[in-house]
């Protein structure tokens, strides 16, 4: 059984929006997430849309390859939070422990105020949770690599057919 392009696509955005629901499943849990890690979930919002357009008839070629650059970026930014987590480079400083300057904060600074909503500094060269020694910046990476391959397949399949289309009128 084969699937269709647009069926491929569906699948892919579905493969976004559980790793996004996961994101705040784990959030729900206690697990505050860092700026990178918000940073992750924005291009998986974009695939979860993209797949919400293949279901109105758009142009599929244009929506597959957004649906893969999506995909791309999420795990883009997954590897190099990885490689922050991990040491291998330096994240930004607004989020990384190593590079945040605290020395011009007053106490009162550093703790919430009784009036205001408490708030947490999580910082992003931290790990925060593992499984089998992969963070959950690593696991998002890794999974959405899977769903950017999901994307592409449908791209060429959704390409095959307008080719094979393409020939039949030509005859």
């Amino acid at each position: 059984m084969s699937l269709s392009p647009k069926q491929l696509g569906l699948i892919a955005a579905g493969g976004s929006a559980v790793l996004l629901l996961a994101a705040f499943v784990f959030q729900a849990a206690g697990y505050a997430p860092c700026a990178m890690c918000i940073w992750q979930r924005y291009p998986h919002v974009i695939a979860i849309a993209i797949g919400a357009l293949l279901m109105v008839g758009l142009p599929i070629l244009l929506l597959l390859m957004a649906g893969a650059g999506a995909a791309f970026t999420t795990a883009g930014i997954g590897i190099f939070h990885t490689g922050v987590e991990r040491g291998w480079w330096e994240g930004p400083t607004a989020c990384a422990g190593s590079g945040l300057d605290m020395s011009n904060l007053t106490g009162a600074d550093l703790l919430p105020s009784a009036s205001s909503a408490p708030s947490t500094l999580v910082m992003c060269d931290e790990v925060a949770w593992e499984f089998l020694s992969l963070s959950m910046a690593s696991w998002n990476a890794l999974w959405s690599l899977v769903i950017a391959g999901i994307w592409i397949m449908a791209f060429a399949n959704a390409r095959r057919m307008s080719r094979s289309s393409e020939s039949l009128t030509a005859t």
